[in-house]
């Protein structure tokens, strides 16, 4: 009779932590992503005129981040609160030619991404 309630107890403790693990799943899959800030800084020749952000092996782009005219070369600019769902985050900028630069970042705390002139442009061609 013992041996059959200490099994009885025990089924009873498994169902119980299989019922919360459950229960929590739903809230951890609604996790909300992590936000960071990211300095771009300017350390080319080139005037960089818009900056996106992206998942790193997509073209989902965002909207343009820069809300000041320009990151003119010398200079940088701080991306407030972009949204991170994954471990990086890739980050385009656009200058005034219309060509893109792009560098990937970590997603883990706040990040720096720093154009020089030997950062690859795509220009189109």
């Amino acid at each position: 009779m013992k041996n059959s309630l200490k099994k009885l107890k025990v089924r009873n403790l498994i169902a119980v932590i299989a019922a919360l693990c459950a229960l929590t799943t739903p809230f951890l899959s609604r996790a909300q992503p992590l936000t960071v800030s990211i300095t771009v800084v300017n350390n080319s020749n080139r005037e960089i005129r818009h900056v996106y952000v992206s998942h790193v092996n997509a073209d989902d782009w965002s909207a343009d981040q820069l809300t000041a005219a320009s990151i003119q070369p010398g200079q940088s600019y701080v991306l407030q609160n972009v949204s991170c769902d994954q471990g990086q985050i890739k980050v385009i900028g656009e200058d005034k030619e219309g060509c893109f630069l792009s560098g990937v970042v970590s997603c883990g705390s706040d990040a720096t991404w720093t154009i020089t002139n030997n950062t690859p442009v795509d220009c189109g061609q």
